[in-house]
């Protein structure tokens, strides 16, 4: 998969993960991929929502232990 743009939202808590990344998409043409990375675990259930309501596609999500914390990245194509 081919990454357009890339946003470092770790430390960042709701709602600011989604308002960054909503900003990005809007810069973004159809068909792009923004790839965001967080921290916040509640950014799993808010970027399916945010896909599901926008009507962005949310391509796919991955969880990884980072030492004592879980990262979470997401994929989102611009629709």
């Amino acid at each position: 998969m081919d990454i357009n743009k890339e946003l470092d939202a770790r430390g960042l808590t709701c709602p600011l993960p989604i308002l960054k990344a909503k900003k990005a998409l809007s810069d973004m043409h159809s068909g792009e991929v923004l790839k965001v990375w967080a921290t916040d675990p509640g950014s799993v259930r808010d970027f399916q929502a945010f896909a599901r309501q926008t009507g962005n596609d949310l391509v796919d999500q991955q969880t990884k232990r980072n030492g004592d914390q879980e990262e979470y990245t997401h994929f989102l194509r611009r629709r």
